[in-house]
């Protein structure tokens, strides 16, 4: 392993005693094994190269994980690789339940983390989909018919802003559960705001 300067907030993640530390520390000591840089990222160590995001390491309640950020473009010859809900289009996670099972799995986990570097060096990007491609709920778009000024708000929201308010209305399964959310929803799209704003 070569000398690298260590980040002291991932220090303090993974010596934080808790019911994942021992895979952290294995996980770290996986990651650290490449030339990537240790930061310290959405509460989360994540390894970059570059400045582009590679990996990172997270907890959850019932398991621990890798998470690639182009993972949609790796090869996965153990199939092993996650896609965390049907709406994540570039991240894909290993996901594990054990330091146990990671230390079982280091060969292959340095493969992994050799094919997301190749395919960061590559340049590759992933095809997000467009917003026009995500269901339009007919909750919205009559909604969207009957008010210019709605209309007109929408557009100039950001692709990323419009995806998620299509998303959170087409996840509710009843069709008066998504006309609540449309109601809910109409006053931030008017001041031009996001969901979560």
């Amino acid at each position: 392993m070569t000398e690298k300067t260590l980040n002291s907030k991932a220090d303090a993640y993974v010596d934080k005693p808790g019911q994942w530390q021992d895979a952290f520390k294995k996980l770290r000591a996986i990651a650290l094994d490449f030339d990537l840089t240790e930061e310290f990222k959405w509460g989360h160590p994540c390894y970059t190269l570059d400045g582009q995001n590679v990996v990172l390491m997270h907890g959850f309640k019932d398991y621990c994980a890798l998470l690639f950020f182009k993972g949609s473009l790796m090869q996965d010859p153990k199939n092993i690789l996650i896609q965390q809900t049907e709406n994540v289009q570039a991240g894909r996670q290993i996901r594990f339940t054990s330091a146990e099972e990671i230390a079982k799995m280091a060969s292959t986990l340095k493969s992994y983390i050799r094919e997301a570097i190749k395919v960061e060096k590559s340049g590759a990007q992933v095809e997000f989909k467009k917003t026009a491609e995500f269901d339009m709920p007919a909750e919205f778009l009559s909604k969207l018919e009957e008010s210019p000024a709605l209309q007109e708000a929408f557009a100039g929201l950001t692709p990323g802003r419009q995806r998620g308010y299509l998303l959170h209305f087409s996840s509710a399964k009843q069709a008066k559960t998504r006309e609540s959310r449309v109601e809910k929803c109409i006053p931030h799209i008017l001041k031009g705001k996001g969901l979560n704003d």
